[in-house]
């Protein structure tokens, strides 16, 4: 496997930058880091040159710029963000008809109806990875990460760092608290998870924002346990630091996954578009996004051409216990989680 170092590239992952030009027919918002080439092959391969990206670190910043007027033709959403960008008309639907590799996306990716209804297709499934506990295992027992409840331990206070991110944090604090599922999260239930964030709260010397911040705190020993995603853990691991992951807790782990969007109005070329969705869906693509992410591709047939052993490292393997999957969410019921969680950061 040929994970990147983490103090080298992934460094960079949620620093928004500017747009890095290449094919100025084809505007892509996308994350920071996900700027390969190799990853839309095919589109090079026929056009000559990669499409021109523009880079964001977080879900809500992209949002923002896109309804602050900026234009771009396509957008790599997570899949809780795609509600919000319908309401807001920033969308259209994509004709899957052109999309020959769409049908090879797993159907789990593709069931909510915020996703397809009559209008058609409005995201793409592309990515998806893993949210658990890693630890230091010279430091800290197994015993002691069997449950997500050591992020309320007192013996870890000040040792502890949680996500800054709405839905990561979100989904260990519905976790901790017995849901399963949040899209049927009711009152109580929000009130629960909220509380527990709050009593854990006292515990976190630092919210990190990317796995490379992560990492620097792990290394120094300031942090024994985090949530952390599952590359920033391999990623550590492959540059030789004291890291594990839990992906098994008593009260399960969480999954998240991504895609694309089709902008209205997009400055480009919609054909193009369609190519770049294309290349990115080969089953070739799967091995780069591996390589170089550390995320899982959505089409299994490309899965299943990676080595079970890269697979693994990875750790990207399915998750036997219970796994809640942050998928679309009631818009309103986003905000408030956004407004609580800086409202709780901020000591309230």
């Amino acid at each position: 496997m040929r994970l990147k170092s983490l103090l080298g590239s992934v460094a960079a992952l949620t620093i928004a930058v500017p747009a890095f030009a290449a094919d100025p027919d084809l505007i892509v918002l996308d994350w920071a880091g996900f700027e390969i080439p190799e990853l839309v092959q095919g589109y090079v391969d026929a056009h000559g040159d990669a499409p021109t990206w523009s880079l964001f670190g977080d879900d809500d910043e992209a949002f923002q710029k896109v309804a602050s007027g900026f234009r771009a033709d396509i957008g790599h959403p997570c899949s809780q963000m795609v509600s919000k960008y319908r309401d807001a008309g920033l969308i259209e639907p994509w004709d899957v008809s052109r999309i020959p590799v769409y049908a090879q996306i797993s159907d789990r990716f593709k069931e909510s109806e915020i996703f397809h209804d009559d209008e058609g297709v409005w995201f793409i499934p592309t990515d998806y990875a893993y949210t658990a506990i890693a630890y230091n295992p010279d430091t800290v027992p197994a015993d002691d990460v069997a449950s997500v409840q050591v992020f309320a331990n007192p013996k870890y206070a000040g040792r502890i760092s949680l996500p800054d991110n709405t839905d990561d944090i979100w989904a260990l604090a519905y976790l901790a608290t017995g849901v399963t599922d949040w899209t049927n999260a009711n009152e109580e239930q929000f009130e629960a998870a909220a509380n527990w964030l709050r009593e854990v709260h006292p515990n976190v010397v630092a919210y990190w924002a990317d796995p490379s911040e992560l990492t620097q705190l792990m290394a120094g020993g300031q942090v024994q346990v985090a949530w952390s995603w599952n590359d920033g853990v391999a990623l550590m691991q492959n540059d030789g630091y004291p890291v594990a992951f839990n992906r098994e807790a008593t009260e399960g782990a969480s999954s998240f996954f991504c895609g694309y969007v089709n902008f209205k109005n997009g400055p480009g070329s919609e054909d193009k578009a369609y190519d770049f969705i294309n290349a990115w869906l080969a089953p070739e693509s799967a091995q780069v996004l591996v390589d170089n992410i550390g995320y899982a591709h959505t089409n299994d047939a490309g899965m299943a051409m990676i080595a079970p052993e890269d697979v693994e490292n990875a750790h990207l393997s399915a998750v036997d216990g219970t796994l809640l999957a942050q998928t679309p969410i009631d818009t309103q019921m986003r905000d408030r989680m956004v407004e609580t969680f800086e409202q709780i950061k901020a000591g309230f």
